[in-house]
C-alpha cells in the first residue's frame, strides 16, 4: 500500500528542507525520484544539493545522466521512474504520476504561502484517499519540527 506524506511548507523554503528528507530517504535504503516542473528548478536543485551543507555529501543526478538507473536519487521533470525508486517526492505542484501506486512512498511537499500549490495539494489530497493510499499531513512547529497533524 502506497504511503502518502504531505509536508506543507510554510515561511520555509524547499532548498532547506528537501535535503534533510532525502538524507532521510537514503539512510532508510531507499532509492528516490525528486519530480519538479521545470528543467531551471531540477537543474537549480541540481545545483543546491552539491553545496548546501559544507559537511555532507548528498549522492544524486538528474535524468539525463546516462547512468540515471544506477544513482539513489534522480531529479526528474517527468513521469518515469529511471532508478527504481521506491519513493517520489513531488514538487512545485508535480501531478501525481500514473505509476504512483508503485511507490512505498509519495512524498508532496507543497508551498502553503501560494494558493495554486494549496489547491494542487487538496486535489491530491483527495486523488490519494479514492485510491485508498494512507495519507497523512505534516506540518512544521515553531522550532521548525516536523509534526504529523490530524
Amino acid at each position: 500500500m502506497t504511503e502518502v506524506l504531505f509536508y506543507h511548507l510554510q515561511n520555509m523554503a524547499l532548498e532547506n528542507v528537501l535535503p534533510p528528507l532525502l538524507e532521510k530517504s537514503l539512510e532508510r535504503g531507499w532509492r528516490v525520484v525528486v519530480q519538479a516542473t521545470s528543467e531551471e528548478r531540477a537543474d537549480a536543485l541540481d545545483a543546491h544539493l552539491w553545496t548546501y551543507r559544507d559537511d555532507s555529501f548528498l549522492p544524486h543526478a538528474t535524468w539525463r545522466v546516462g547512468d540515471a538507473r544506477d544513482q539513489p536519487v534522480v531529479l526528474a521533470i517527468e513521469e518515469g521512474n529511471p532508478n527504481k525508486a521506491n519513493v517520489r517526492f513531488l514538487i512545485d505542484n508535480a501531478a501525481l504520476p500514473a505509476d504512483c501506486g508503485a511507490y512505498e512512498r509519495l512524498v508532496v511537499v507543497f508551498n502553503g504561502d501560494d494558493g495554486d500549490a494549496l489547491a494542487a495539494a487538496r486535489v491530491a489530497w483527495t486523488d490519494c484517499k479514492s485510491r485508498g493510499f494512507e495519507v497523512t499531513y505534516w506540518q512544521a512547529d515553531e522550532q521548525g519540527r516536523w509534526q504529523k497533524r490530524e
